[in-house]
């Protein structure tokens, strides 16, 4: 087994002395070339967001950075209701890392016809949640398109931790899989790219676990970066994976760190932070750069900040937008581009010589097209209406790193495990019931009947896709489902586990669904499995809301036992759901939570979509 390579950036890993620190400031090398230009047409671009910071005292440095966020491991073009991007109206299919590969290299140079230097940056959730072309190889995959298509550094975020903090180690400084070895036979080599986590505290050492900070210089001037993940990281990752670290406030942290850039002269500060906001509308118009309606954790975080944070690159909410928010003192520009590689942020900006702050910042995103358009406005699709994909706009590099996977892989995701109905997706009823939930517990309820399990429950978190009844690339028939879709819909590789609970226990769970309940801040309804039934009321108290409880139409008796499966993320106390680490008797079920799915979608008729039934809502 290969050992973990450390780069020689890992001395930057932890910043203990101003003597250190001005030995980074000072060693640091300038911002790489960009990329040599693919011909094609401009791409399509979201009306911008822009900041002026106030008349420059001296000369100014131009340059651009090029950002996205959630990728997600999105190597293949996102399908289904997925594959495009709504945006004022109109579709627009997008995504695929071949596309994304071209987009940046279009958009570097142009900056380089302007004079201007690119830097490219990311926030998080790079990896995780990742389609099977990528979890299969431990996220390798991923992490060697992001080298390849010149990333530079990003934060850390939730899911960066799916694997846990020793494995998110490796995947930056490389070397073979503990377990699996390097599957695809030249090894591993880490990531080129800096994973930043400011915030992600080593319990033994007091220290973050990689570089809480970066520095380019852009012609000699310093640009510092901050990146961290979320605060509330620990909720919603398996606590297994996480248990010697610990994760810290967003605001604290980045004012620290910015302090100390600040001290070494480093005035133009980026933070980047798995952490966003929304829109009031899903499908915002292009152009909304006031931010009417936007709202979301990275408000108040933005307020906290030192006003040399100019710029703030965002993620975790899925959503696209650049925004101008006030900070502590000032103002700054927010950006997020969504997810799947679909967009890119496309960020000007000047650096004031002589003060070595921003002086104007713009912001806009940029659709990555794969499609081919039909003449009349639209997008070509084939007999099976998925959109066709454009080869003039594919990147010969890249694509040849992601066939080599596709191919590797291909035996096992396009191997046909069952079939559906019609489309069963993860929208949500009032109540909060999905019919795609209700089809997940029940195939979890399925598998442990053997332990004596009687009622099963899902995190609506671990459902990442919807089921497309259409037939897609993998030449499946139209009501057929892939393993791989299959592994797209559940990715997560949880262990399918059944423990016993009292009916009082069983409540106590149901009550830690809702928002304010031990700080929570969103509500997450557990998806339950056929024959359980019960209702929650909006009004009630917290710790009262839940009522009716009943199992096959007989009421639950607080003082009784109850088998209860879950996945072993949330029997671990995971979103929050701590009542779940009472139970006893614990029982694990054969292979993970994705072999019971494939089992109950090829155990007999087509799976039909969920009734959304056993869950009502009352005022």
């Amino acid at each position: 087994m290969d050992r973990p390579r450390f780069r020689g950036r890992a001395a930057l890993r932890h910043l203990a002395a101003p003597a250190l620190a001005l030995a980074v400031v000072a060693a640091l090398p300038l911002t790489r070339p960009a990329d040599t230009p693919a011909a094609a047409a401009p791409p399509p671009e979201f009306q911008s967001v822009s900041v002026n910071y106030g008349l420059p005292s001296g000369a100014t440095v131009k340059g651009q950075f090029l950002s996205y966020n959630d990728f997600h491991g999105a190597i293949d073009p996102p399908a289904g209701s997925g594959a495009v991007v709504n945006a004022s109206g109109t579709s627009t299919p997008a995504g695929g890392v071949e596309y994304l590969a071209t987009y940046l290299k279009q958009l570097r140079a142009q900056a380089k016809t302007e004079g201007r230097s690119t830097l490219t940056v990311g926030a998080g959730d790079l990896i995780g949640a990742t389609p099977l072309v990528s979890a299969a190889f431990h996220d390798e995959p991923t992490i060697e398109l992001m080298n390849q298509i010149g990333l530079q550094v990003s934060s850390v975020g939730n899911h960066e931790f799916d694997e846990g903090v020793d494995e998110l180690l490796r995947l930056q400084r490389g070397g073979c899989h503990p377990v699996d070895g390097c599957q695809d036979g030249d090894g591993f080599g880490g990531a080129k790219f800096t994973y930043l986590a400011a915030n992600t505290i080593d319990n033994r050492t007091k220290l973050p676990i990689l570089p809480p900070i970066d520095i380019k210089l852009v012609n000699g001037v310093p640009v510092g970066f901050v990146g961290m993940t979320l605060e509330g990281t620990a909720g919603i990752v398996n606590p297994a994976g996480i248990k010697n670290v610990h994760f810290t406030d967003e605001i604290t942290t980045a004012n620290k760190w910015g302090n100390l850039l600040k001290l070494f002269g480093v005035k133009a500060q980026v933070l980047l932070v798995h952490e966003g906001g929304s829109q009031a509308t899903a499908t915002p118009t292009p152009g909304v750069s006031d931010c009417t309606g936007f709202s979301g954790p990275i408000v108040p975080i933005v307020a906290g900040l030192n006003p040399e944070f100019g710029l703030v690159v965002s993620g975790h909410t899925h959503r696209f937008y650049s925004c101008t928010l006030p900070n502590k003192n000032g103002k700054s520009v927010v950006t997020s581009a969504g997810t799947n590689g679909q967009l890119i942020t496309d960020i000007d900006y000047a650096v004031d010589r002589r003060t070595g702050r921003f002086s104007e910042i713009t912001a806009k995103n940029v659709i990555v097209e794969n499609g081919v358009p039909d003449g009349n406005g639209g997008w070509q699709k084939d007999a099976n209406g998925v959109y066709l994909k454009n080869p003039a706009t594919v990147d010969a590099a890249a694509k040849k790193i992601a066939d080599k996977y596709r191919t590797a892989v291909a035996p096992i995701a396009n191997r046909v495990v069952g079939r559906i109905t019609a489309d069963i997706t993860r929208t949500a009823t009032p109540a909060g019931e999905s019919p795609l939930g209700d089809v997940i517990a029940d195939a979890q309820l399925a598998r442990t009947t053997g332990d004596g399990a009687q009622i099963a429950l899902m995190n609506p978190g671990g459902i990442r896709a919807d089921f497309d009844a259409e037939a897609s690339a993998g030449g499946e028939a139209n009501g057929e489902v892939t393993y791989g879709e299959a592994f797209t819909v559940q990715p997560f590789n949880n262990l399918v586990v059944t423990q016993t609970f009292t009916g009082a226990q069983l409540k106590a769970v149901l009550e830690q669904q809702f928002a304010g309940h031990n700080g929570q801040t969103t509500t997450k309804m557990l998806q339950v499995s056929n024959g359980f039934t019960y209702t929650w009321s909006a009004s009630a108290a917290l710790g009262s809301k839940v009522s009716n409880l009943a199992l096959n139409g007989t009421p639950i008796d607080p003082a009784a036992s109850y088998r209860l499966t879950t996945n072993d993320f949330l029997a671990n106390g995971g979103d929050g759901f701590s009542a779940l680490t009472a139970g006893t008797g614990r029982t694990t079920a054969p292979g993970f939570d994705i072999d019971a799915l494939v089992a109950y979608l090829g155990a007999g008729a087509p799976v039909a979509p969920g009734p959304a039934n056993r869950i009502t809502t009352v005022g």
